[in-house]
């Protein structure tokens, strides 16, 4: 019997709304970095997780791409995705 497939929502801090879906993966987590590069120019990475720890791993991730990148700075964010009706 096929999955059910659901359509997964994540809303962040600063209003921005991602719709994930239809997906039968077991996703419960999105999470954004906004990677600033110097001259008001910016870079937006993001991903979905099938937890929060997996999610908290790529902050470490991150810290080390800033680095090697020369990123000024970083935005890490992590939210809850929410189960839309479809």
């Amino acid at each position: 019997m096929a999955k059910k497939k659901r359509i997964l929502t994540a809303t962040l801090s600063d209003g921005y709304v991602k719709t994930i879906g239809p997906t039968a993966a077991p996703f419960t987590h999105y999470w954004r970095i906004v990677a600033h590069l110097g001259g008001g120019k910016t870079e937006v990475f993001w991903g979905h997780a099938k937890s929060l720890r997996e999610a908290t791993g790529k902050k470490a991730a991150t810290a080390d791409a800033a680095k090697q990148r020369g990123w000024e700075r970083y935005d890490f964010e992590i939210v809850e995705l929410v189960e839309t009706p479809g």
